[in-house]
């Protein structure tokens, strides 16, 4: 399979430059840059990312960018642009202002890289140096007002190599990714093929290769990761594949059952296990996030280990990691600070001893969600908001017990579904409600009431990373605001959050 390497210098942008490559049907990897690159026939070009280093620091991040162009076509963005001009000998310092925003392209000289854009197209800058003079061998292809080598070349090579000032892979640069296409296409000779349908294909192909006669378990959560993981295997190996659908007493009304009944649609073989009193049990007494996690990964790997004791002859043990996960662990500066530990099954294949299937793990959750459509796995299991792996416990402030458990999936499911009747589900990235640990009085009828509050939280993202919080009808929100008083003992106050991430998480705790 052809792909593109692209190689990260730390930039913020680098997981953006991977989509606007991935949506162009070309697959692609992201690497450190001091990863030893093999030059097998199925590469087509190289891509260096922005970096937050400059490149007189002394502890920059360094390749021998004449050594990969001997062997490929090379796109050098931001820093690659400026690393790729010091090392042929031009000249490159800190700029006299930071050089951050929009800016129009003029185009110097007609390129294939700028095929069909438009003059003075609008660019995005957001580096501290600048190049004050181009090496020898070098033509400028585009200036700004203030940059004059926004986009530049080598001359006279057998394998091209370019270099972009600015960031053609966010949104902000409106021709960007036709650049990039440009790139990918008329220089490197991409076929365009990597679609939903030749990954499928391709990724059945390999499962059925690395699992053979063996068996596969897989914990599924009711999430698109995992559904999507599973129903690759399963169209790889059948019912080889056995599924636990672990009920953790803190999962959205209703949603066992349902969850369950589709994967019993999709043809899925999975077993349903109710564990919510083991783990009320566990978690009384604990109020704060961190000790709530580790109830929720401690016993629901024990409560797998039991099951899947239960079957005989495992070996594999199927997840639905996918990409940013990946890059994350080999990340240019290693693993980012915890914020929060996060629930997933990590702890399960060194208990277990079980040799790893990843369908997805080179997939972004966009692309996770396309492939599940080719598979015909249903919209409303594919397009649901994401939640996290430990449930309403972290939406539970405090204590978790069984009956503040019954009233949040009360106002949560009022909530969602209020945003599913209005037409408004779509259009926010991930909403949920949370009961706060605090009581205050209200008046209902001619009676005081001393109850909990729920605050409502709704955010508009493309990956979570970076999240607004999403301008919901005001009188969408006050309809659900008396539904949920009206309807939920015990809750006698709603209010909306409204912050952003950063500086705020999307979930509370």
């Amino acid at each position: 399979m052809e792909k593109i390497l692209i190689l990260d210098f730390g930039s913020q942008y680098t997981q953006l430059i991977a989509r606007a490559v991935r949506e162009a049907n070309v697959f692609c990897e992201i690497i450190p840059f001091n990863k030893k690159i093999n030059y097998d026939s199925s590469l087509k070009g190289i891509i260096l990312s922005g970096s937050p280093f400059s490149v007189n620091d002394v502890n920059a991040p360094e390749i021998n960018v004449d050594e990969m162009h001997k062997h490929l076509p090379v796109l050098g963005i931001c820093y690659g642009a400026q690393l790729t001009a010091k090392q042929f000998g031009g000249r490159v310092a800190n700029s006299s202002k930071r050089e951050y925003g929009r800016a129009q392209m003029h185009k110097q000289k007609e390129d294939i890289i700028l095929n069909d854009v438009k003059e003075l197209s609008q660019v995005w800058m957001s580096h501290a140096d600048t190049i004050l003079e181009l090496p020898d061998g070098f033509e400028v292809l585009a200036t700004t007002e203030s940059i004059p080598y926004a986009a530049f070349k080598k001359n006279a090579d057998e394998f091209a190599l370019y270099c972009l000032q600015f960031h053609p892979e966010v949104y902000h640069s409106t021709e960007g990714k036709k650049i990039l296409k440009n790139f990918l296409v008329n220089i490197c000779g991409c076929s365009q093929s990597w679609t939903p349908a030749h990954f499928v294909n391709d990724t059945v192909a390999q499962l059925k290769q690395q699992i053979g006669n063996r068996k596969v378990i897989m914990a599924l959560s009711g999430g698109v990761d995992s559904t999507v993981a599973a129903t690759l295997i399963h169209k790889a190996i059948g019912d080889r594949l056995f599924g636990i659908f672990v009920d953790n007493g803190v999962l959205r009304k209703n949603e066992f059952e349902e969850v369950l009944e589709t994967y019993n649609k999709i043809g899925l073989n999975v077993k349903g296990v109710d564990a919510k009193k083991l783990f009320y049990t566990d978690f009384a007494g604990k109020t704060d996030p961190e000790a709530k996690r580790k109830v929720i990964g401690k016993l629901f790997i024990d409560v797998f280990q039991d099951e899947a004791k239960k079957v005989e002859g495992i070996e594999l043990l199927g997840q639905g990691t996918i990409y940013p996960d990946v890059i994350e662990s080999v990340s240019v500066h290693g693993p980012s600070v915890t914020i929060k530990s996060h629930h997933n099954v990590g702890g399960l294949p060194s208990k277990m001893h079980l040799e790893l299937v990843e369908p997805l793990r080179f997939l972004f959750k966009d692309e996770v969600r396309r492939v599940g459509k080719e598979l015909g796995i249903p919209d409303t299991m594919l397009q649901r908001h994401p939640f996290p792996g430990p449930g309403l416990a972290i939406r539970i402030l405090g204590e978790v017990t069984e009956e503040k458990v019954a009233l949040l999936q009360q106002a949560d499911y009022i909530y969602i579904k209020g945003l599913k009747d209005r037409g408004l589900y779509d259009s926010v990235w991930q909403a949920g409600a949370i009961l706060l640990p605090v009581k205050s009085v209200g008046v209902m009828g001619d009676e005081r009431t001393y109850e909990f509050t729920i605050a409502l939280r709704a955010v508009t993202s493309v990956d979570g990373m970076t999240a607004d919080w999403a301008h919901l009808p005001y009188d969408f929100l006050a309809d659900i605001s008396n539904e949920i008083i009206n309807n939920v003992k015990g809750i006698n106050r709603v209010v909306y959050d409204i912050s952003s991430k950063p500086p705020a998480t999307i979930e509370w705790e």
